[in-house]
């Protein structure tokens, strides 16, 4: 059966079903694995109310932890459990004070046989279409060894799917109690992680279906769980037609031949301070005159910071907002995934029909990134916003003020296909700004500089610098007169 044939189940959560193509395959068993607190009982739990939601069986049977516990946690995450049935088989207190009659008997011997006619009854009873098995790994402690723990669990999937169940359980894994043959036994697993870089959900294992490989990150909250897929930026696309962003800077789009092309990714580079980010609102201020909407991702300043500098240079940032034209996004970077910022990005463009993207700092990004590819992760979402139509603004702070010229710490300057420089300049005793096209992939530009001033009426462009020379090694100097 070809695989958008095949009969899908949802998870309950939008982002593993995006990674599994659709869904759990129907009537067969998957696996979630993972440590103590990695969220494995309230993935179980998305599983359970989804099917009750539309009006499927849903049976949930726990081993470990006492139903009651259960019930009290999921209405912590606003999970409404009242349609799903339970089966308790979790050691009530009375266990403790009955150990003694196992001092002949082993404990196996004696717990297995009412267990196992207990799952048998309500499975009969009640034929769910769902069942998620909380902690399986508990069974191990009901066989005498590991073939007849596995021939057991075999057996129970087994029972489960040809009753018409889809089965979801869980297990914690150690050294010295490996869940490998679960893994085995089971049509997919699941795997969800808890580190210093935050959580993450993997699929490692999927019969009869594609899914989407990688480490993808999750978040676990009072809503419950959210998973955010790694962006593919080739699943994504429309059609645009493209056309010239234009700054509004009359001797700017001069030097750029006529505006920045649609759907490009330009860098904006240059020291702190020297008016990068005022740049990038300019050509959102002409983009708003067009009816067309706008992003800012701030890293790093406050939405606060932004409107009031902004309208100190006649950029009317509020009025902006109040239209709709702007959208403020303040990031913050150590709460923040890759991923999820990634997640973040794509509702507004998709939903918005955003035409320019501002993402304001890369460093502040990088943060996002926790030590993992930071080239890898711009390109993907430089590549989908490419694939939207969109033009992307990349906001990068070099460290050094003056000296010599450089673009990037972070060696990302060759992913834009447009590159715009602003650098101080030190000349007879004043500080100076400059700015210069670099780059500029689809068309061509001018290659002078010309000084650059940010005053209260605005973002000023002069005429080009031809009396200095050493700009760019950071000791400029005038020209000797002609003759």
């Amino acid at each position: 059966m070809e695989e958008n044939q095949l009969d899908r189940v949802t998870t309950g959560l939008s982002g593993l079903d995006d990674i599994l193509h659709g869904g759990l395959i129907r009537q067969r068993a998957y696996l979630v694995r993972g440590g103590p607190g990695t969220g494995k009982t309230i993935l179980g739990l998305h599983f359970l109310t989804s099917g009750a939601r539309a009006g499927e069986r849903t049976l949930l049977i726990t081993i470990d932890e006492p139903a009651d516990r259960i019930r009290q946690n999921a209405r912590s995450i606003h999970l409404d459990l009242s349609e799903v049935a339970f089966l308790d088989l979790s050691p009530s207190s009375e266990f403790f004070t009955r150990a003694q009659s196992y001092d002949i008997f082993s404990p196996a011997e004696v717990e297995r046989e009412p267990t196992t006619n207990q799952i048998v009854q309500r499975i009969d009873k009640l034929a769910p279409q769902r069942v998620f098995l909380e902690t399986l790994t508990q069974l191990r402690y009901f066989t005498p060894d590991a073939f007849q723990f596995h021939k057991q669990v075999l057996s129970l999937l087994r029972f489960l799917q040809e009753r018409g169940a889809t089965v979801l359980f869980s297990s914690e894994s150690s050294p010295s109690n490996p869940d490998d043959g679960l893994q085995f036994m089971s049509d997919g697993v699941i795997s969800l992680d808890l580190s210093s870089d935050g959580r993450s959900l993997s699929v490692t294992k999927f019969r009869g279906s594609d899914m989407r490989a990688g480490s993808h990150s999750l978040r676990l909250s009072d809503q419950g769980m959210e998973v955010f897929p790694r962006l593919l930026p080739e699943a994504h696309g429309r059609p645009f037609v493209a056309s010239r962003a234009r700054s509004g800077v009359p001797a700017l789009d001069e030097m750029l031949c006529g505006g920045l092309t649609s759907g490009m990714a330009t860098l904006i580079t240059g020291p702190s301070g020297v008016g990068k980010t005022s740049m990038g609102v300019q050509f959102m201020k002409e983009a708003a005159g067009r009816g067309e909407r706008s992003v800012i991702y701030l890293f790093e300043e406050s939405m606060y910071s932004l409107i009031e500098r902004s309208e100190a240079i006649n950029i009317p940032v509020r009025a902006m907002l109040e239209r709709g034209t702007l959208s403020l996004v303040e990031v913050e970077p150590l709460i923040y995934s890759a991923d999820e910022f990634a997640h973040l990005v794509r509702d507004e463009v998709e939903r918005h029909d955003v035409r320019i993207v501002m993402i304001d700092s890369i460093a502040g990004y990088n943060l996002c990134i926790r030590g993992k590819e930071l080239i890898a992760h711009i390109y993907a979402l430089t590549r989908y916003l490419k694939n939207m139509g969109v033009t992307t603004l990349l906001v990068n702070e070099v460290e050094s003020i003056t000296g010599e010229f450089r673009l990037s710490e972070l060696g990302i300057s060759y992913l834009a296909d447009n590159i715009i420089f602003l650098r101080y300049l030190e000349t007879r005793g004043e500080l100076r700004k400059a700015v210069g096209v670099l780059k500029q992939r689809m068309s061509d530009f001018q290659r002078s500089l010309r000084e650059l001033e940010i005053t209260r009426d605005g973002i000023k462009v002069g005429a080009s610098l031809t009396n200095l020379r050493g700009i760019l090694s950071g000791t400029p100097g005038y020209l000797p007169p002609p003759g």
